[in-house]
C-alpha cells in the first residue's frame, strides 16, 4: 500500500482539541473495542465537515498517492487521529487493521468494498477474498469496526478532493501505518 505521511508537529485547531479531548474520555473508559469504536465515532461525527477542524496544510494531498496526516497520538498510545486526503482516483490496497477503528467522512465521499477471507479448506483450492458490501460514505458519514473482520479497500472514485478522518486504537505515529496485513490474495472483485 502506498500512501505519504506527514508527521511534523501539526498546528492544531481548538476543534481538534475538543475531538481529542471527547475521544479521550471515550477511551479512557476502557470499553471493549467494538463499543469504544461506537462511542468514538459519536465523538466524531459533529465535527465532520466543520470548517474550523482541520488547517489547510492539513488537508494537503499528494498527486502520486493517498497522503496521511497524523493529527495526534495520545502519549500512551491508547489511539491516533489522523487525516487521509485522497485525489481523484486514489486507493488502498485490500488490507485489514492493528486495533479498532472509526472513520468519518469530512469532505467529498469515500468507497470501501469489504471482504470476507475464505480459507483454502472452504474453497477446495486456494484461499480467497470474497467481497460482501460495498459501501458510498459521503460527508458526515462514520463507521467503524474491529479486528477480525475488518478487511477493506478504500478508494477516492469522485472527480474532487476527498478527506477522512481515522481514529484508531494504536499509536500510528510509532507504527507509521494502521495497517496489519496486505491481502494479495485472488479477490472476485
Amino acid at each position: 500500500m502506498t500512501t505519504t505521511t506527514a508527521y511534523r508537529a501539526a498546528r492544531t485547531t481548538a476543534r481538534l482539541d475538543s475531538l481529542v479531548t471527547d475521544v479521550r474520555e471515550a477511551v479512557g473508559r476502557g470499553l471493549p473495542p467494538d463499543l469504544t469504536a461506537y462511542l468514538v465515532g459519536e465523538r466524531l461525527a459533529p465535527h465532520l465537515g466543520a470548517a474550523d477542524l482541520l488547517t489547510d496544510e492539513q488537508c494537503e494531498g499528494d498527486s502520486e498517492c493517498y497522503r496521511q496526516h497524523v493529527l495526534h497520538a495520545e502519549q500512551d498510545g491508547s489511539f491516533s487521529i489522523v487525516a487521509l486526503v485522497w485525489l481523484p482516483g486514489q486507493r488502498t490496497s485490500i488490507h485489514d487493521h492493528v486495533s479498532w477503528c472509526v472513520t468519518g467522512v469530512h469532505e467529498g465521499e469515500e468507497h470501501e468494498r469489504r471482504y470476507r477471507l475464505v480459507p483454502a479448506e472452504e474453497t477446495g483450492g486456494p484461499a480467497r477474498l470474497l467481497a460482501t458490501e460495498d459501501v458510498v460514505n459521503p460527508q458526515g458519514a462514520v463507521c467503524g469496526f474491529a479486528p477480525p473482520g475488518d478487511i477493506h479497500r478504500v478508494w477516492n472514485a469522485c472527480g474532487s478532493r476527498a478527506i477522512s478522518l481515522h481514529i484508531y486504537g494504536a499509536d500510528i505515529a510509532r507504527l507509521g501505518s494502521s495497517v496489519r496485513r496486505v491481502y494479495e490474495l485472488p479477490a472476485d472483485r
